[in-house]
């Protein structure tokens, strides 16, 4: 009683196929790739972080901890910086905003 055996797989194939399209495979296997890529990556992360945390944590209490306060020039020059930034964000999203075609805004002024 082998569980699994080569015409268990033909057919799995097959019914694969047939729900999803033999044009759909190559995009689905290409992001199931890049997403196992960028698992194996992050657990090697974690893994590592574990190990650097250690070692922070030894020069961390060897170290005092030193104080420092922003200047207030320099926050509202941050500020400032910020709200040009999301000026420039909005205004991209205008312009990325698809205009409708003429026939849909027809649509919607008889509506």
């Amino acid at each position: 009683m082998n569980a699994l055996q080569p015409w268990h797989i033909i057919i799995l194939v097959l019914v694969v196929v047939l729900l999803f399209g033999a044009k759909r495979l190559p995009d689905a296997a290409r992001s199931i790739g890049k997403s196992m890529k960028i698992f194996k990556a992050e657990t090697k992360d974690m893994a590592g972080d574990k190990d650097k945390a250690a070692e922070t944590e030894e020069v961390e209490t060897k170290q005092l901890p030193q104080a420092t306060t922003p200047a207030p020039a320099a926050s509202t020059a941050q500020d400032k910086q910020v709200a040009d930034l999301q000026r420039q964000l909005d205004e991209l999203k205008k312009q990325q905003a698809p205009t409708p075609a003429p026939a849909e805004q027809a649509q919607k002024n008889a509506s």
